[in-house]
């Protein structure tokens, strides 16, 4: 059974010296934050606390907006028995997002407004925000719109046939175009699968050793140039889910100094991990885009740095144990991430001097909001308190048999981490983490 996140009314809080980092505001500094009716009231150091405020000594701590994660799979509805939106919302929360985007391809697809409503109001009994993302196409099966403005209607902030990419460039146009009358943006899971029937891992020569049928890179860069030019052509949005290869970073760079309005996401682990951790046959080791080669990892980070990557998004996707307890080439692609993420950015980007922490932060909070233009959280007066309060120096080690997930699909158990969530605050409850 996924463990319980409980949470506590707490409309009236003082946080006394924290490291509050604000990207958004360009604010790096040791400050007091005191949250009254769960409005930040004031900023400042050494704020006089009222009364009746209880004090969270934050001594030590970072304190952020809260983190957003603008691609998971929460598998509601269709396949609650590894995932629902309450126990993704748990897993979230005790990674220290606020925010999450549930991806569409659930059963059936999240191609109806009845569908993202409800999804919506399973968000709605936990302190997540739930902002889900619609089907592209009617079913994700690549032939006919969705019924875009009604999705609009029912809370969708944008488009994707995740899981595969939307199949045509005829398809792709008409989608863009039609999400663009509503200002939203399309994302594109980046795969030409024609180039990648039966395949299980990158195409290579590990691949070749291994005996395992390949995935070559080329297949996501064919789909990020044919996307880049549409979205150049069109004058309108797209975003790159989960991107992982050279190529395909080179193109987004190449596009960004053209001037066309493309961003992208990068998940944590094709930045900590190469396809030579697949040499064990571990499927959770197992996931699309595939764990590429040790150019591409460094192509990953380079794109970070300069921001060409503007986001870290983890692509959290549980499955069942029996599901992934078989034949690595029978095996489903997917990995959970929500409560390695910020642990794995830490470790891997900041205290390796790869990342400043302010950029870091901003990759996980100011930026995905930006491209889905919703509301920023801030650390700031008048603003409603939505931040998350974390350790970079805290040591901790991956038990998946402690995470809140439903699922315990992830390659990175017994990992040792430095960098752990101490708390999250928002819709005015605090969470505090019982194993911190």
């Amino acid at each position: 059974m996924p463990r319980e996140i409980i949470t506590t009314p707490a409309p009236n809080l003082l946080f006394r010296n924290a490291h509050v980092v604000d990207p958004g505001l360009g604010l790096e500094q040791t400050l007091d934050v005191l949250v009254e009716n769960g409005v930040i009231k004031q900023v400042a150091p050494q704020i006089q606390a009222p009364y009746n405020f209880e004090m969270i000594n934050a001594s030590g701590l970072v304190l952020t907006p809260g983190w957003f994660d603008m691609h998971v799979h929460f598998r509601e509805p269709g396949r609650e028995d590894e995932e629902t939106v309450i126990t993704g919302c748990a897993a979230a929360l005790a990674g220290g997002f606020t925010g999450v985007c549930p991806m569409p391809n659930t059963s059936p697809a999240t191609d109806k407004a009845e569908i993202v409503k409800a999804i919506i109001r399973q968000g709605e009994q936990t302190i997540v925000d739930v902002h889900p993302i619609a089907a592209a196409s009617k079913g994700r099966n690549g032939k006919e719109p969705t019924e875009i403005a009604e999705l609009v209607d029912a809370g969708a902030v944008a488009f994707s046939d995740d899981g595969c990419s939307i199949r045509t460039a005829e398809l792709t146009r008409r989608v863009m175009e039609y999400a663009g009358m509503f200002n939203k943006t399309i994302i594109e899971h980046a795969e030409d699968d024609s180039l990648c029937v039966n395949g299980a891992m990158n195409e290579g020569l590990i691949a070749t050793k291994l005996g395992l049928p390949g995935m070559p890179a080329v297949a996501e860069d064919i789909i990020v140039a044919r996307d880049i030019l549409l979205a150049e052509y069109l004058g309108v949005r797209v975003h790159i889910a989960h991107i992982s290869s050279k190529r395909a970073i080179d193109l987004v760079r190449w596009a960004k100094a053209r001037g066309v309005q493309v961003t992208c996401e990068v998940t944590p682990h094709h930045f900590c991990l190469s396809h030579d951790a697949v040499i064990g046959f571990e499927t959770n080791t197992k996931m699309n885009p595939p764990l590429r080669a040790g150019d591409d990892v460094d192509a990953v980070i380079a794109g970070l740095q300069d921001n060409t990557i503007e986001v870290i998004a983890t692509d959290h996707a549980p499955h069942s144990s029996e599901e992934k307890n078989v034949e690595y080439g029978a095996a489903p692609f997917g990995i959970l991430g929500l409560e390695t993420a910020l642990g794995l950015i830490i470790s891997r980007l900041v205290l390796t001097k790869k990342l400043p922490l302010a950029k870091a932060v901003e990759k996980v909070t100011v930026a995905p909001r930006r491209i889905l233009q919703l509301p920023q959280a801030q650390i700031k007066e008048g603003r409603p308190a939505n931040f998350t309060l974390f350790s970079i120096e805290k040591k901790w080690v991956v038990d998946k048999a402690k995470f809140y997930s439903k699922s315990r699909n992830t390659p990175f158990d017994g990992w040792q981490l430095t960098g752990q969530v101490f708390g999250v605050y928002n819709k005015s409850r605090w969470w505090a983490n019982l194993d911190y």
